[in-house]
C-alpha cells in the first residue's frame, strides 16, 4: 500500500521533522553552538561560562512564564522518569493521588506505587478521554499531567488546593511553553527540554513553590528515609541556587535550551500560545473534514494544542504510509504512540513546527490516502 505514491515537489515541507520528541531543533541553534567554539564545550560546569549560561536559562524561564517571586527554578540531569522516583522519594510524605489519561501519567503512578511507604491511588480514564484533577482528603501529593504525550489529552483545569499540607504537582513535559498554567495553583511544575523547548533529553527543569521547597527539606530531615544522593532535592536546589547542576550536565543541551528560550521570549508566552492554538485548529479541522480521519480525543475541551493524535480508517495502513513518507524525506516520526497500538498519526504542534509545514503535511497525507481509494 502507498508504494507508488510520490510527494509532489510543491508540497515538500521546508523541514520534515514533525515528531513529538526529540523535537525539531532549529539548525540555526546548532550553528550557534558551533560558533561558540571553546567557550562552553569542554568547560567545567562549576566555572563562570557555564554558570552564567545556566543563570541565563533560569532568568529566561522566569521571564517567559512570569513566575511568582518565591518560586525557584531547579535544574538537573535526568528526565521525567527520573523525577517520578525523585518526587516519590523526596516530596511525598505518605500518599499520592494520580490522575491518569495515558501511558506517561500511568508510569508516574506505577513509580510511586513501587515505593513501600507510599500509598498511591489512581483515578483513571480510558486513553483518549480527558480528566481534570480534584482534591481528595488523605493525600499529601496530587499528580496530574498538563499534556499527556501519548494521547494528546490536555488538562482544562487545575484546582486551587484547600489543604495547606497538600502539594499539587504537574507534569508539563510536552505542554510547557504553549499551554498556559496558573502557578498560584501549582507547587511543582516540571518538564524535559526535548519538546516545546527544542533541546535534547536527559535533563529536567522544575519550578518549585516555597511550600514544595519546605516539604523537600522536611522529608530530608527524616533520617529513617533513604534517598540516594543523586535524588536528594536539597542537592538539586542548592546547586540550582548557584546556577549549577549537582552532577555534570551535557552543556550542549543547556545551550540549545537557552537558544529556544531566547527565541520564544522574543514573542512571549501569549503569542506562542496563540500560534499553537492556530495550528491545533488547522489539524483538528482537517481531521474532522475527512471521512477517513477522526481526532483521537473526541471531546474538544481536552484536545491538546501541543500534540495531536489522529485516527485513520483501518483500510489505510498508517505504518505503510509513514515508511513511504520517511523514505522520501518529507515526514519524520509521525507514528502513533507504540503502546496504544492504534492506526493513527501523532504529530507535534511545537513552536518550531510551522503552520505552513503542517498544512503541507495534511495535504500530503490526504493526497496519499485518496490516491488509494
Amino acid at each position: 500500500m502507498f508504494e507508488n505514491f510520490k510527494v509532489p515537489s510543491e508540497l515538500r515541507p521546508s523541514d520534515p521533522r514533525f515528531g513529538v520528541g526529540p523535537s525539531l531543533i532549529p539548525i540555526e541553534a546548532v550553528e550557534n553552538l558551533a560558533k561558540s567554539g571553546a567557550k562552553f564545550l569542554g568547560t567545567s560546569h562549576r566555572k563562570d561560562p557555564i554558570k552564567n549560561l545556566v543563570k541565563e536559562v533560569q532568568d529566561g524561564l522566569r521571564t517567559y512564564f512570569n513566575l511568582p517571586s518565591d518560586y525557584e527554578v531547579v535544574l538537573g540531569n535526568g528526565g521525567a522518569t527520573f523525577l517520578w522516583d525523585m518526587m516519590g522519594l523526596g516530596l511525598v510524605e505518605k500518599s499520592s493521588l494520580h490522575y491518569i489519561c495515558g501511558e506517561f501519567s500511568d508510569k508516574w503512578y506505577r513509580a510511586h506505587k513501587l515505593i513501600p511507604w507510599i500509598t498511591a491511588k489512581e483515578v483513571k480514564v480510558e486513553f483518549g478521554e480527558g480528566i481534570n484533577p480534584k482534591e481528595e482528603p488523605g493525600f499529601d501529593f496530587i499528580c496530574c499531567t498538563l499534556n499527556e504525550t501519548s494521547t494528546g489529552v490536555q488538562l482544562s483545569n487545575i484546582p486551587k488546593l484547600k489543604d495547606p499540607n497538600t502539594l499539587m504537582a504537574v507534569d508539563a513535559t510536552s505542554g510547557a511553553g504553549q499551554i498556559p498554567a496558573d502557578f498560584s495553583n501549582i507547587d511543582i511544575y516540571y518538564f524535559s527540554p526535548q519538546k516545546v523547548f527544542a533541546s535534547d533529553g536527559g535533563f529536567y527543569v522544575a519550578f518549585m513553590s516555597a511550600k514544595a521547597i519546605a516539604r523537600a527539606k522536611k522529608i530530608q530531615e527524616d533520617k529513617t528515609r533513604y534517598i540516594p544522593e543523586v535524588m536528594k532535592w536539597s542537592n538539586a536546589i542548592e546547586n540550582s541556587r548557584n546556577n549549577q547542576t549537582y552532577n555534570t550536565p551535557a552543556i550542549a543541551t543547556i545551550f540549545l535550551l537557552n537558544e529556544q528560550i531566547k527565541l520564544m521570549n522574543k514573542l512571549g508566552e501569549a503569542k506562542v500560545t496563540e500560534l499553537a492554538k492556530k495550528k491545533a485548529q488547522l489539524m483538528y479541522g482537517w481531521a474532522e473534514s475527512k471521512s477517513y480521519l477522526s481526532p483521537f480525543v473526541k471531546n474538544p475541551e481536552f484536545r491538546s494544542q501541543a500534540v495531536v493524535c489522529i485516527d485513520v480508517d483501518e483500510k489505510y495502513k498508517v505504518d505503510d504510509l509513514i515508511k513511504v513518507l520517511r523514505a522520501q524525506g518529507v515526514a519524520v516520526d509521525i507514528d502513533g504512540y507504540r503502546k496504544l497500538g492504534r492506526n493513527q498519526f501523532r504529530i507535534a504542534l511545537f513552536h518550531n513546527v510551522s503552520y505552513e509545514n503542517l498544512e503541507k503535511l495534511t495535504k500530503i497525507i490526504s493526497l496519499a490516502i485518496e490516491s488509494e481509494k
